[in-house]
């Protein structure tokens, strides 16, 4: 039998959904098969599904069940060999073309799926997989036959996935700084004022200066400064003017103080090539030291803030006079405070999955859906990565769309996990013929 150029996930999710003809099913040594339960997928190391109920003639079996494009393949991934596939009691492929055995020599039972797929449903997987690799969004001919609703709704589910992955790491930053909720909102904010060029460094300055050292020294601006760009490498230059002098000696003293010894950033750790000045992170530093300076509390204020709008006004902090005319230590040059689509950055990385990381962690489910509802409320992105789906007709009105966007190009469209998603298990679902 021809075998057509195809990936085991396809078998994956035809044995999941059980998209063959079960007319007559029966093994290749002639023994009739139900499936009662075709298992589940199994994430690590082993058989593909797990916790499959089926008969194999008059005998109910309870076990694993392992998928591949040839049996022969059982023996080329060395599964005789391998305890954990004793627990197979069928083995799932597109052709039979060899018998196999666990470990102490038993026959293992074959369902061979291939003269039982209907052509509809290998058409539309091939046209999916076919798309070349530039193809931004592989079903885009396809799209047509997909409902607007189907569409909808997985550009939700993306949403989602994406959100919660955000949560996922601020959770497990929680984790880190011993469950202190103040302290993952500082560190979370640092970290994100670096943006994308200077996320790394940020995240390293927020370790370097404790949050206690933060608070004590918050309502003085110039000592906050000394900690903030001491920690952060900018000041064992020559100091050019008076106000840079103070902060150096300032900062000598507390580093002295709290034993800070050796655990500063260099000038070198961070990125200023092919940057606006408006972007330095010695600008953003200084819009962090607004902030701190400004706002007593970090996690209650954003917890607690009603709409974009409160927030918009909670992030732009008034810069000190000297910072409102320096780039950095020394150097003249007019800075402003915290632009709108940075503010709205901070909002849709920070802010939305700390909530969403509290609500979980306190038992609110609700209070996702509320957070969520901020970014419905923010403007869109637009750039290289949404066009393709704007083009495709795909709404990109706010930021929840463009995070959906984003989310469905980065976890599905450009891995090819066309069989994951809502819209391509609805083009693998049209009945044959309608491709």
């Amino acid at each position: 039998m021809a075998i057509p150029v195809m990936k085991e996930d396809f078998l994956h999710y035809v044995w999941q959904l059980q998209y063959y003809d079960k007319t007559d099913l029966r093994t290749e040594n002639g023994q009739p098969v139900t499936v009662l339960r075709p298992g589940h997928r199994n994430p690590d190391a082993g058989p593909d599904f797990l916790n499959a109920r089926l008969t194999l003639g008059e005998v109910e079996w309870n076990g694993a069940v392992e998928i591949h494009i040839r049996a022969s393949d059982w023996h080329r991934h060395q599964h005789q060999t391998d305890g954990k596939y004793d627990q197979v009691i069928l083995h799932v492929v597109y052709a039979a073309d060899a018998p196999v055995q666990r470990t102490n020599g038993s026959d293992i039972p074959a369902l061979a799926l291939g003269a039982r797929l209907a052509p509809g449903l290998l058409a539309a997987y091939e046209q999916l997989s076919n798309q070349p690799l530039e193809a931004a969004l592989p079903c885009a001919p396809l799209l047509p036959q997909v409902p607007e609703l189907t569409r909808t709704m997985m550009l939700g589910r993306a949403l989602l996935e994406r959100v919660e992955q955000k949560a996922d790491r601020i959770a497990d930053l929680h984790q880190q700084v011993a469950d202190d909720w103040e302290a993952t909102a500082w560190h979370a904010l640092a970290g994100a004022f670096g943006f994308q060029k200077n996320a790394e460094p940020m995240n390293r300055l927020a370790q370097a200066l404790p949050l206690n050292l933060v608070r004590r020294h918050r309502h003085d601006a110039r000592q906050l400064a000394a900690l903030l760009f001491g920690q952060a490498g900018f000041l064992g230059e020559e100091p050019a003017d008076a106000y840079s002098r103070q902060l150096r000696t300032e900062f000598e003293f507390l580093r002295h103080k709290y034993n800070l010894h050796g655990t500063a950033l260099a000038p070198h750790d961070w990125n200023f090539l092919r940057m606006r000045p408006a972007n330095f992170p010695t600008v953003r530093l200084a819009q962090l030291l607004a902030l701190l300076h400004a706002r007593p509390t970090l996690f209650d204020a954003l917890l607690t803030a009603r709409d974009v709008r409160a927030l918009e006004q909670f992030f732009a902090a008034p810069l000190p006079e000297y910072w409102q005319t320096h780039t950095r230590p020394g150097k003249p040059g007019k800075i402003a405070v915290l632009g709108r689509s940075s503010i709205h950055l901070l909002i849709t990385n920070v802010v939305v999955p700390l909530r969403v990381a509290y609500a979980r962690s306190t038992g609110n489910p609700e209070q996702v859906e509320t957070a969520v509802t901020l970014l419905e409320q923010l403007p869109p992105e637009h750039n290289h990565l949404t066009a393709p789906y704007e083009a495709a007709g795909f709404q990109n009105k706010a930021a929840a769309d463009s995070q959906g966007l984003l989310a469905l190009q980065r976890g599905y469209c450009a891995p090819r996990r066309c069989l994951a998603c809502g819209i391509g298990a609805r083009l693998l679902r049209q009945p044959a013929g309608a491709l």
